[in-house]
């Protein structure tokens, strides 16, 4: 899968809506059209991301799969909160990232549970265990910078945890999900 191009989305400053608000906004609609037209060819980076994901949007991936996405028509209702740059080919000698989905593992829940069923632990010593793993785990995601998004099948709303990982010389191939991350596959980042 091609990653030769890129197409930067920023956000304008606006005194009535926080960066966080439009940057929640602006990913729900993009979630909706990865749903639509990604096919799991467009990865995402966040290049000002620090404690919050800042104010640029990067979608990575062939010019067609970004045509294709740009298409869509998907920015409707966004278009006054953005700036839009043209649609480039990345840099020459980039380096690559991973950008993926954190979320809470519940590993650690099991494997108390399974050890109390063995009378390797009593009950209360599983449950104070297991109370600890969940809260350091809950430390280290909040660390991360997320998207509050709200789930089209329960109404729920939660938060989407981002990782960007460590760069990288060479890029490594594969798909990305329809919130255009990937666990194993890179983006470009420069």
């Amino acid at each position: 899968m091609s990653m030769d191009h890129y197409l930067e989305l920023r956000l304008r400053q606006d005194p009535e809506f926080l960066e966080t608000v439009l940057m929640n906004a602006l990913f729900a609609k993009l979630h909706r059209a990865l749903c639509e037209a990604g096919q799991g060819a467009i990865g995402v980076s966040f290049p000002n991301a620090d404690k919050n994901l800042g104010d640029k949007l990067r979608l990575h991936g062939s010019k067609e799969a970004l045509e294709r996405l740009m298409a869509l028509n998907w920015l409707i209702g966004m278009r006054d909160h953005l700036s839009i740059f043209e649609l480039r080919p990345v840099p020459a000698n980039c380096q690559h990232r991973i950008v993926q989905r954190v979320q809470a593992k519940s590993s650690a829940e099991r494997l108390y549970r399974r050890s109390a069923r063995n009378g390797r632990l009593s009950e209360s010593e599983a449950e104070k265990k297991t109370a600890a793993a969940k809260e350091k785990e809950k430390k280290a995601l909040l660390k991360l910078p997320f998207v509050q998004l709200r789930s089209a099948s329960t109404g729920e709303q939660f938060r989407l945890f981002i990782k960007q990982g460590a760069p990288m010389d060479r890029p490594q191939p594969g798909r990305f999900s329809d919130y255009g991350l990937s666990s194993t596959a890179t983006v470009p980042w420069f």
